[in-house]
């Protein structure tokens, strides 16, 4: 039941509109009853054996009461105009509750629409909210395709197999309900032998349905995989064609394509055997029931005459298809457990990155940032450890090292994208973790090695992220971040789109681009993560003049693998294996001969 309860909960908001669906379907199921037992009266006609009924009796809500004055009706019909006015009222019956039950049941599938495409919406809304939510360190073990996968196929799925299912899950079992309880009316005999024979067929059809969610989650594992191999190739595509490696990344692709075909075939195999196994079960037991209800018809051991025995038998026959129904809606339910089950792997993840109860609102920044004893660890490996260093308000501060080294775990300890595993970093003297996030991010600017820009136009890649922004204020940092001529230029100037990732501009365009995006709110604290490193040397000079500009008067932390362009930072830090080794200013830094001296020299003499 648990793992029903990944879907039900998504139900809760809509619970109303269920009990519409739920009333509705009875009242359906019950006109439907109707409909059926009117075959009796209407053999009776026609062959002539219709008890004939005398008198009426009061009239009460019973079955006794009912079916007695509708007997002496029909009876007085049949001896005042004929045969024919009484098979013509019966007609008259059956359409109206036909009518009737068709109503009902369109009202119960006008209140299920709302319920099935509002529970996807809301799946589909909690699912990106958690993937916006959990923290970096999350994706770095898992593949991106398989996230998406799970974020696309697998919700899709839940919507095919599981939510589409609602209506037969919800209906059918009622109308199963409504019928069993008018045949048991009809014979409680032969209906206690029904109820024996139908657990047998369901036991049969659940282990058809066991199998078939392992084969599903199978399937959609495999799909992962397949879209992490899609989404890399697209984004290393001209890696592929520059080393030759297209036959190998397409070996790779047809292998996986290929185990995922022999995976689904093995599921949609056992998916189509729940409609034959069905139906012959079915068949099975209408068979057994017709052979035991006629002996006993037969031997008078029923009070069912003929022509009950008949219209007992159309009603129960109109229990198979809500049974097969309900059976096809259990494997498909099995099946879409499966991405359920990968859906909920998301959902259960834990964001590491908490804001405490009462967070303390800050809106300013007054003083220093002080990294405290800091430590980070990252999969019981010493990222950072014990980094002790305090930036006063207005200077800029550089770190340096190769690769790997923890310069860009650093600077993102500060806005929170990842938390300290010990010491503390102080803002203004309060621990981060004791202030609003939101807040915290505010007061900060990001420019990254790589621009990261969205598929949209100028306007709305510089003001991400702000509400109500004016043009004039989009245009101002644009300006600062010359970016402004570039953009004017443009066919439709600030509302001009510039392609997925920015891939109409130049990689000198992105980057000022993302500068402005930076400096929109004028932040007082600046992170620059190796902004012009993969720049050429005319970007590069554009770059780093407007981020001279965007520097003056803010904070600023700066990751540099080119040294040249922090020589005039108020403080540089050496940072070696997670350590900060050496720091000091760059004259200060040359003078000690140490690990600082030997990167500028290395880097003046390439």
């Amino acid at each position: 039941m648990e793992k029903y309860k990944k879907i039900l909960k998504y139900l809760t908001p809509y619970r109303l509109r269920i009990f519409y669906n739920l009333i509705f379907n009875l009242l359906a199921a019950v006109f439907a009853v109707f409909s059926l037992t009117m075959i009796a009266p209407v053999l009776g006609v026609l062959f002539d054996n219709q008890p004939v009924v005398e008198d009426p009796v009061p009239f009460a809500l019973s079955v006794e009461s009912v079916q007695q004055n509708f007997n002496y009706y029909v009876s007085m019909l049949i001896d005042n105009q004929g045969a024919f006015s009484a098979l013509f009222f019966i007609g008259l019956i059956i359409i109206v509750t036909s009518l009737f039950k068709n109503l009902f049941r369109y009202l119960a599938m006008f209140h299920l629409a709302a319920t099935r495409t509002g529970v996807v919406k809301n799946i589909r809304n909690t699912l990106y909210d958690k993937t916006i939510d959990l923290p970096l360190s999350y994706y770095s073990n898992e593949r991106k395709g398989d996230v998406l996968s799970r974020m696309t196929n697998d919700v899709q799925q839940i919507e095919i197999s599981v939510i589409s299912s609602l209506e037969m899950v919800i209906r059918e079992p009622l109308t199963i309900i409504v019928y069993l309880t008018a045949l048991f009316i009809m014979s409680p005999l032969l209906t206690i032998f029904v109820l024996v024979l139908l657990p047998l067929s369901g036991l049969i059809i659940g282990r058809i349905g066991k199998n078939l969610k392992i084969s599903a989650l199978r399937g959609q594992s495999k799909l992962g995989v397949i879209m992490s191999v899609i989404e890399e190739t697209l984004t290393g595509l001209r890696i592929i064609k520059a080393f030759n490696a297209e036959d190998k990344i397409k070996r790779k692709f047809n292998s996986l394509n290929s185990l995922y075909t022999r995976v689904m075939t093995k599921m949609y195999r056992r998916h189509y055997l729940a409609g034959p196994t069905s139906e012959f079960l079915g068949t099975m037991v209408v068979v057994v029931i017709v052979l035991y209800g006629g002996s006993l018809v037969l031997g008078g051991q029923s009070s069912l005459s003929s022509q009950g025995f008949i219209a007992y038998i159309a009603i129960f026959s109109q229990i198979i298809n809500p049974a097969k129904h309900f059976s096809k809606a259990f494997y498909n339910i099995q099946k879409g457990m499966a991405s359920a089950d990968r859906i909920e792997d998301i959902m259960k993840a834990k964001n590491t990155i908490v804001e405490i109860k009462n967070p303390l609102p800050v809106k300013d920044f007054n003083d220093c940032i002080e990294y405290k004893n800091v430590s980070f660890r990252y999969d019981h490996e010493d990222v950072l450890k014990n980094i002790n260093i305090v930036i006063p308000k207005g200077k800029t501060v550089a770190l340096v090292g190769h690769s790997g080294a923890g310069k860009s775990t650093m600077v993102d300890l500060l806005p929170r994208i990842l938390d300290v595993n010990e010491g503390e970093i102080l803002l203004d003297g309060v621990n981060i973790k004791n202030l609003k996030i939101k807040d915290l991010r505010a007061l900060m600017g990001n420019v990254n090695q790589e621009a990261i820009l969205f598929n949209d136009n100028f306007f709305n890649n510089i003001a991400f992220g702000v509400e109500d922004v004016s043009e004039e204020e989009v245009i101002k940092a644009a300006k600062i971040a010359n970016a402004h001529d570039f953009i004017i230029k443009s066919p439709n100037g600030y509302y001009t789109n510039i392609g997925d990732s920015g891939s109409k501009l130049s990689g000198g365009q992105r980057q000022r681009l993302s500068i402005a995006r930076a400096v929109l709110n004028n932040p007082p604290i600046l992170i620059l993560d190796e902004a012009t490193s993969a720049l050429d040397t005319e970007s590069e000079r554009l770059v780093q003049k407007a981020l001279t500009k965007v520097m003056k008067n803010r904070t600023s932390i700066v990751i540099a693998h080119r040294l040249s362009t922090v020589i005039n930072a108020d403080l540089i830090c050496v940072l070696q294996e997670g350590e900060i080794i050496e720091k000091g200013s760059h004259k200060e830094l040359m003078a000690s001969d140490g690990v600082y001296k030997k990167l500028h020299n290395t880097q003046m003499f390439l």
